[in-house]
C-alpha cells in the first residue's frame, strides 16, 4: 500500500499535525492541574508553560527554572507542554532561553516567540535558540510559534512565515488591540466586535493565509469569556469556519473541552474520509468516481489532512485507519 505523504505531498513541507487547543498555565499550580487534566482528557489539547505573564518582575530566573522542573515531572507524560518566553526587547529573554534549553531541552515540545515588531526581531531570537540548541548538545530542532501581536510584526508577516524551525503562527489579539493606542474600542476584545472590526479581521485574514502558505498551524487568540460553554464554542466554531484557524489558545480548564469540540472535524466528514481513501489507496492514488462524485488529489490531500486533525482531536480512528494514513 502506498502511504499518501509519499504521493500527496511528495517534497512539501506537511502541515504539522497539532492538537487544536493550547493551553496558558503562568504558575506552578495551575501547570501541574494542566497536566492532570491531559492525562485525564488524553493529549487533545498542548499545554504552554508560560514565563513571559508568570513571572513577576524580578523573579524571572524563579519561573523558568520552575517551568523547566515541570517539563521533566512525571506529570508531563505526552511530553506535549512547550513555553512562553520573554520578548526580544525584554532583558531576560536570553536567560529564558538557557534555562528552559539547558535543564529541559529534551522534554519542550516548542517555545513561543512574543512582543517581536520586525522581521529581525523573530530572525535574532530564533538564531539564538539555534545557537544555544547546537552548544547545549541539543541534536532536535526546537518548534517555534511566533506570536503576532503588533501592528509591525503584522506588517511583515508574510516573510515571518518563512523563518526557519516555525510550526505555528499565532495571533496575539490583546496585544494587538492595545498596541493600537486606544482606536480599536475595548469591546473589540471580545465577540462579536473581535470579529466584525475590520483591523482585526484584516490581521486574522492575513496570519491565517501567511500561516498556510507556509505549512505553519494558524491559532486564534483566547476567548475573554470564562465559564458560558456555548459562547466558548462559537467564539471557536467562528474563528475556525469564518477565519480558517486550526488552533486556539485557551486560558481556563472549562474552555479546553469546548474549544477542541468546535474545531474538531465532524464524525460524518471523519467516516467518509476514511472510506475514500481507503479506496483512493486500491486505486494506486488515481482518480475514483465514489458515490457518483470525483474524487482525485486534491480532495484526496483535504480527506488526509482532516483524518490528521481527527486523530489530533482525539477522535477514535480505527487501527487499520491509523496503520494505512497516519
Amino acid at each position: 500500500m502506498i502511504h499518501p505523504k509519499d504521493v500527496l505531498v511528495a517534497g512539501e513541507k506537511v502541515l504539522p499535525s497539532l492538537a487544536m487547543c493550547e493551553h496558558y498555565a503562568g504558575n506552578q499550580k495551575f501547570i501541574q492541574k494542566a497536566f492532570d487534566l491531559q492525562v485525564s482528557l488524553g493529549p487533545i489539547f498542548d499545554i504552554n508553560c508560560d514565563c513571559e505573564d508568570g513571572a513577576k518582575p524580578g523573579h524571572e530566573r524563579e519561573q523558568a527554572m520552575m517551568i523547566a522542573q515541570e517539563l521533566r515531572s512525571e506529570r508531563n507524560i505526552y511530553k506535549r507542554s512547550g513555553a512562553r518566553i520573554h520578548g526580544v526587547n525584554h532583558p531576560t529573554w536570553t536567560q529564558d532561553v538557557d534555562i528552559l534549553l539547558s535543564e529541559a531541552g529534551e522534554q519542550i515540545a516548542f517555545m513561543s516567540l512574543p512582543k517581536a515588531r520586525t522581521t529581525t526581531d523573530l530572525a535574532t531570537m530564533i538564531e539564538y535558540i539555534q545557537k544555544k540548541c547546537a552548544y547545549y548538545g541539543l541534536k532536535r530542532q526546537i518548534p517555534l510559534h511566533a506570536i503576532i501581536e503588533t501592528p509591525g510584526a503584522l506588517k511583515h508577516v508574510a516573510r515571518i512565515a518563512g523563518l526557519p524551525w516555525l510550526e505555528a503562527l499565532a495571533f496575539g489579539q490583546l496585544d494587538f488591540i492595545s498596541e493600537h493606542h486606544g482606536a480599536i474600542p475595548l469591546n473589540a476584545m471580545q465577540s462579536p466586535a473581535q470579529f466584525e472590526h475590520a483591523l482585526i479581521v484584516r490581521a486574522k485574514a492575513e496570519i491565517v493565509e501567511a500561516a498556510l502558505t507556509n505549512a505553519l498551524v494558524p491559532t486564534h487568540s483566547l476567548t475573554l469569556e470564562l465559564t458560558n460553554t456555548a459562547k466558548i464554542t462559537e467564539d471557536a466554531s467562528i474563528a475556525r469556519d469564518k477565519f480558517g484557524f486550526l488552533r486556539m489558545w485557551s486560558i481556563h480548564p472549562t474552555q479546553i473541552t469546548p474549544i477542541v469540540d468546535a474545531m474538531k472535524p465532524r464524525y460524518e466528514d471523519v467516516h467518509s474520509a476514511e472510506l475514500i481513501l481507503i479506496e483512493a489507496q486500491k486505486a494506486d492514488w488515481a482518480p475514483i468516481r465514489y458515490e457518483g462524485k470525483l474524487q482525485e488529489a486534491a480532495t484526496y490531500r483535504y480527506f488526509w489532512e482532516l483524518l490528521k486533525r481527527a486523530h489530533s482531536a482525539g477522535i477514535t480512528l480505527s487501527d487499520d485507519t491509523i496503520k494505512r494514513f497516519l
